[in-house]
């Protein structure tokens, strides 16, 4: 009986960020194509954080709701996104590096998530900070999660 190799990988559009049969390291490290719009992906992410920031502020010693708001729905966005460059926008080549690295990157901030966390437990708010710190890992996995599904289904519908 002839045995046939099996072919673990999937077939289909591939993404050489995550297809281990290609290596796209060279070609991609020093593009600057790339790096600009990473750059200005992450200026306009980065400003919109900003002013979600100073319009929705923490009170001290408060829950950090803006803060959470921005990871979770930047992680469902990044979820959408994840689908559309996959699935569908596969010839994009600097969609995802301008939106996802870029904007959503740049909008996300699980430093200040961090740093948050920080504060509420030495400002002996501990109960907030565990409260604060698995609602965001919660909200952020279930947020691309459900956007993952959804967008997903959507495609599926609307080729019908």
């Amino acid at each position: 009986m002839e045995q046939h190799p099996v072919d673990p990988l999937p077939r289909g559009p591939v993404d050489s960020d995550v297809d281990l049969r290609i290596d796209g390291r060279e070609r991609r490290a020093h593009d600057p194509k790339i790096l600009g719009v990473i750059a200005a992906g992450g200026a306009i992410g980065a400003s919109a954080r900003y002013l979600i920031g100073v319009g929705w502020p923490t009170p001290a010693d408060g829950f950090p709701l803006g803060t959470l708001v921005i990871n979770v729905v930047g992680c469902g966005l990044i979820g959408i996104l994840m689908v559309l460059v996959t699935d569908v926008l596969t010839q994009q080549r600097l969609l995802r590096p301008f939106l996802g690295t870029g904007v959503l990157g740049g909008f996300t901030t699980f430093s200040t998530y961090a740093v948050d966390i920080q504060h509420l437990v030495a400002g002996r708010h501990a109960g907030t900070a565990l409260l604060y710190l698995v609602t965001t890992i919660v909200g952020a996995l279930l947020a691309v999660r459900v956007t993952v599904t959804a967008t997903r289904g959507l495609i599926t519908w609307r080729a019908r």
